[in-house]
């Protein structure tokens, strides 16, 4: 019996590492997501600026040229 009961032990120490594992690589997994979310945020910000300063910018530059 005490054979049985340390087999357990040993299963369960096992099972408690595979878990710990687990969670460790959700956890990266999570953490990864975010920066590809932050990194892709970031971008269309950028993306956004950019388009926004040329629809401003040429229609100013535009008039200033036929204008002047």
């Amino acid at each position: 019996m005490s054979k049985k009961q340390n087999k357990s032990q040993k299963l369960s120490a096992q099972q408690k590492a595979d878990h710990i594992k687990a969670a460790q690589e959700r956890e990266a997994r999570a953490l990864q997501k975010k920066e590809r979310e932050q990194k892709t945020k970031q971008i269309f910000t950028i993306v956004v600026c950019v388009i926004l300063v040329l629809a401003l910018g040429l229609p100013t530059v535009g008039l200033a040229v036929l204008g002047g």
